[in-house]
């Protein structure tokens, strides 16, 4: 028996699509923005203390690194409140995830910006009395952010695609609203193939608009 195409149930409930990839963007611009905050938390931290806490950083993001993202949600969605008295939503519970995910790719993606920092640049807003805090913020983080633009980029579109993750804890995100779609109207084949192309549109509209911030702010300096 052969299967006919047919996407009129799923222009039908297009709005679970189209408020899932709101959703997915939202997930992902609050977890970069807060990843951003970790790494670059961690990454100072890391360049410029001792060996113990460079340690446990390490051991942060090495462990982050080497666990799927989905056992991690599970652990903290799950997990985490049966050992700790707390009470969370499953969007929230993702954020921390997310956030906490991008932050520990972040951290070596920073660490490394700062380290590729040119020496001579610090000695000169040395020689011109700076403080560290002062060369650290004026010198060492505008130069750092010029170098690590890319990745950044990078990571975000990957956290993009990485929200389609928190359909399994019921976050009616744009994975999710197919799921929905197909549990009701068993239009397989037709709900993914558009959930597929928003992927790719979407992907292809985030990643032009990053490589013109970055032109720009090259452009800038």
């Amino acid at each position: 028996m052969g299967y006919t195409l047919n996407f009129n149930l799923i222009w039908r409930h297009f709005d679970k699509l189209w408020g899932g990839l709101l959703l997915s963007l939202e997930l992902a611009v609050i977890s970069i923005a807060i990843g951003i905050l970790i790494g670059l938390l961690l990454a100072v931290w890391y360049v410029s203390a001792g060996r113990a806490v460079r340690a446990v950083i390490a051991a942060y993001v090495e462990f982050i690194r080497n666990v799927p993202l989905i056992l991690l949600v599970y652990l903290v969605f799950y997990g985490l409140p049966t050992v700790v008295d707390i009470a969370y939503s499953a969007q929230t519970s993702f954020i921390a995830t997310l956030s906490l995910y991008s932050g520990a790719y972040l951290v070596e993606v920073f660490r490394s910006g700062l380290e590729a920092v040119p020496r001579g640049q610090l000695d000169a807003g040395k020689a011109i009395g700076l403080t560290p805090w002062q060369r650290l913020v004026h010198v060492r983080l505008p130069t750092m952010l010029r170098i690590t633009l890319p990745a950044l980029s990078n990571t975000f579109l990957s956290l993009f695609k990485d929200t389609s993750v928190a359909s399994v804890i019921s976050v009616p995100e744009l994975t999710y609203g197919a799921q929905w779609i197909n549990f009701n109207t068993f239009r397989i084949v037709e709900v993914y193939l558009v959930v597929t192309a928003m992927y790719l549109l979407t992907g292809y509209a985030l990643l032009y608009a990053l490589r013109l911030v970055e032109r720009r702010f090259r452009a800038a300096h």
